[in-house]
């Protein structure tokens, strides 16, 4: 009996000692693991983060266009609403960038023509009057024009927010939400301060 006690007592701690070792040799595998898990994160994406990147591309696009219009009018127009317009660009220049890279990391179509049927985005004419207008007109007109934009970006990446997978793009999506919900405030303050 005592033999067999004595054999169980060591069977058991024998047991032990290899389940110790593998589980430090797992947690000892898990930051290498979850390192890599880390870096193919960025892999992972789904149909809505595909369809976020080839919708807000082409309107970030536009409101890139409209802010370098409105710019060009110079000492024409309102500074604050010159300012706005400045750091709109500043904004979404590297979001163009990041979202392209994203596209062609998922072997994605980056060529997504200018829809002017998306939500927010301006049509020919309007694109035209903007360029044609001048002085207070054409700070007025900007506002107004790039409200609606950003009323139409923040509706596309709260889409991205409720629906997206890859945790990058879900990111940018609730940055846009919030900067363009803070820049829609203020043009809505300027505009009636014209």
């Amino acid at each position: 009996m005592n033999r067999t006690k004595t054999l169980l007592v060591s069977a058991t701690a024998i047991v032990a000692a290899l389940t110790l070792v593998g589980c430090a040799d797992t947690a000892g595998n898990t930051s290498s693991s979850s390192d890599s898990s880390a870096s193919s994160e960025s892999a992972v994406f789904n149909d809505q983060d595909v369809m976020f990147a080839q919708m807000m591309l082409p309107h970030h696009e536009q409101a890139v266009e409209m802010s370098d219009t409105f710019i060009a009018k110079g000492d024409s127009v309102d500074s604050d609403v010159l300012a706005l317009a400045e750091t709109i660009k500043d904004e979404q220049g590297p979001e163009i960038e990041q979202l392209t890279t994203w596209l062609d990391d998922w072997g994605q179509d980056t060529s997504a023509s200018m829809d002017h049927s998306m939500d927010g985005m301006m049509s020919e004419s309007d694109m035209t009057a903007l360029e044609d207008a001048e002085g207070a007109e054409a700070s007025r007109l900007f506002l107004e024009q790039m409200t609606e934009h950003h009323k139409g970006a923040v509706d596309m990446a709260q889409q991205e927010v409720d629906g997206g997978e890859n945790p990058d793009a879900v990111e940018m999506a609730k940055n846009i939400v919030e900067s363009q919900t803070a820049q829609i405030d203020q043009m809505e303050s300027l505009l009636s301060s014209l």
